[in-house]
């Protein structure tokens, strides 16, 4: 499947966003700190931009309103339906948080579940296929829950050490949730390179009785839409390569920089500076590896549409 940028930044930059309200919403921060004011902030900004982003992936955005309509039977229209609800806790826990500097236990969590289950349907987009073999798997939501819960963490450490609360609560949350989230995506990786194709031209043409199938000629000479969106393949090099990137940046090091922070906390070091710059790194590199680990996602699926076209 061809790696449409809006999309990746969509999924990343909105799931970090969500993960980070999600946290938010259980209060382990303090209220007062201006760190959590910019936390509320910074939340509902991820949100907007990642929403913002996907739009631009449509041939026609205005009618992207229509996407709301068809909530009985779409993922994509649940989706949007429950981007929209969950701002109304998020920006009512915000506004306490901000202006009055307080923490509401109620509206918070109602915020943090309807985060996570904006996340939950993001990711059935995609596992609802069953034309793409490698997303069609229960696998997929629990990676796209573990990461977008593993860089909220992260994000609420970084904020948390900036200006107090339950820190070193957040950082161990944190620390596991990126243990789980990686351990999740290993085995999605693994169930994708033990697939057997379902879809193949002997079953797509339904000439398999006969024989084998193989293609005669194209049946387009130039390309089009589906081979440009559907036909996309990265080489198996370049695949290895990215998913040691990704883990590397996405896992291993905010990990071990989660870990020090840990450690220095649990040795009464206490937060400042030198933690709050070591977790921002963690962040920046998660997202990176993040934005990697969801560029492979897309550009190592294959849609079953490609049997027609020697795919």
């Amino acid at each position: 499947m061809h790696p449409a940028a809006s999309i990746i930044a969509f999924t990343v930059l909105s799931g970090v966003g969500y993960g980070l309200a999600a946290v938010l919403g259980l209060g382990l921060l303090d209220p007062t700190a201006i760190a959590t004011k910019v936390a509320h902030i910074s939340a509902l900004a991820l949100i907007s931009v990642g929403l913002l982003s996907s739009t631009l992936h449509l041939g026609n955005p205005q009618r992207a309103w229509r996407a709301f309509s068809q909530w009985r039977s779409s993922w994509l229209s649940r989706e949007g339906g429950l981007s929209v609800l969950a701002f109304l806790p998020l920006i009512v826990s915000a506004w306490f948080c901000v202006i009055e500097g307080r923490y509401l236990a109620p509206i918070g969590l109602v915020g943090s579940v309807l985060s996570l289950a904006t996340v939950f349907c993001t990711s059935m987009i995609y596992t609802s296929l069953k034309s793409v073999q490698a997303w069609h798997t229960r696998l997929t939501p629990v990676c796209y829950l573990l990461f977008a819960l593993a860089g909220g963490t992260l994000l609420g450490g970084m904020f948390g050490a900036a200006g107090g609360g339950s820190v070193t609560v957040v950082l161990v949350f944190a620390l596991v949730l990126l243990i789980a989230a990686w351990a999740a995506k290993i085995a999605w990786l693994r169930n994708l390179d033990s697939l057997n194709p379902l879809s193949t031209p002997e079953s797509a043409t339904g000439l398999g009785a006969i024989g084998r199938v193989r293609l005669f000629e194209r049946p387009h000479v130039t390309e089009n839409y589906l081979t440009n969106e559907m036909g996309f393949r990265v080489a198996r090099k370049h695949s290895a390569k990215l998913r040691k990137l990704a883990l590397l940046l996405g896992g291993l090091l905010p990990g071990a920089l989660v870990f020090l922070v840990l450690a220095a906390l649990l040795a009464g070091a206490g937060t400042g500076a030198t933690a709050v710059l070591a977790l921002a790194a963690a962040v920046f590199s998660h997202i990176v590896g993040m934005l990697s680990e969801r560029w492979l996602f897309f550009a190592e699926a294959r849609h079953a549409v490609m049997n027609y076209y020697g795919g």
